[in-house]
């Protein structure tokens, strides 16, 4: 009698909890653009990452931070604006120029007011709010991550950030939404409880974030078509960098030292036939 009361409870919560459970809280599966960093001998693309650092500058930078990042690492080895010329970053004239466009907060050293003055190498990446409670306000009450690392911080990694970037789709009819919220097709989360539409709720979930791209809402320097999809790729693939930017030179030195190993093997191997040749195993 108890193994039927057990049965016929799990059945009646299998019934009521039907519609809820057919959407699991994840988003679609993830796109996989053909990224050129990727893999053991993967690098990055300088004028990819270039594009990205202006799709972040007049796109990403007016609500998400890059506290980790310094203006001299765009100038550093691997980095977009690399010049062998300048073995110090911070002597790069480029970098210089793209600094001094960024006004970031100081003191002045005679009253003490705090001031404003032009950018420099040695600076960080200017917060777009003076804290948290100001993020918050200033969008909706959720606070927009910092993207310094975020190419680690979240599973799928370059992946999950493209597809959230061109995620943005209309949402499907019978889903209830706030003003604050935003339908994204990769964003995982449960609709379940928003669903009025006929059927199970739909894959995806809300995102805080407006879609921050559009087409031609970048000019790229060098000729690329603007398009959400390339301007999606491009900051991807510049976050991908900011968020391990000694990813190139870490690949060379582990092709130089398995090339070492490999040599040491060989020789180590006719060594040891060598000096054991006279005897006798």
């Amino acid at each position: 009698m108890l193994r039927k009361a057990i049965a016929l409870a799990a059945l009646g919560i299998a019934l009521v909890a039907g519609p809820a459970a057919a959407n699991t809280g994840e988003g679609y599966e993830l796109r996989h653009p053909k990224w050129t960093f990727t893999g053991p001998f993967g690098k990055f693309d300088p004028a990819q990452l270039q594009r990205g650092y202006k799709v972040y500058r007049e796109v990403c930078a007016a609500c998400h931070a890059m506290d980790l990042m310094y203006f001299r690492n765009l100038g550093q080895s691997s980095g977009p604006f690399y010049d062998a010329e300048y073995k110090n970053p911070n002597d790069n004239p480029y970098v210089k120029s793209l600094a001094k466009d960024i006004q970031v907060p100081d003191i002045d050293s005679e009253t003490g007011d705090v001031i404003q003055r032009p950018a420099t190498p040695a600076d960080r990446f200017p917060k777009p709010f003076p804290n948290e409670a100001a993020a918050r306000a200033s969008n909706g009450g959720a606070a927009p991550p910092d993207l310094s690392v975020i190419a680690k911080a979240r599973e799928g990694g370059p992946d999950y950030i493209y597809s959230i970037l061109t995620g943005y789709l209309a949402p499907p009819a019978g889903l209830t939404m706030t003003p604050t919220q935003h339908y994204n097709a990769y964003m995982a989360g449960d609709l379940a409880p928003y669903w009025k539409g006929q059927g199970h709720a739909p894959k995806g979930g809300f995102i805080a974030m407006p879609a921050p791209l559009a087409d031609g809402k970048v000019t790229f320097d060098d000729g690329k078509p603007s398009t959400v999809a390339q301007q999606a790729e491009d900051v991807t693939a510049f976050l991908a960098w900011a968020a391990e930017p000694k990813q190139t030179e870490r690949k060379q030195f582990g092709l130089g030292a398995m090339i070492y190993l490999l040599i040491f093997t060989v020789i180590l191997y006719f060594s040891y036939r060598r000096v054991w040749r006279n005897v006798a195993h």
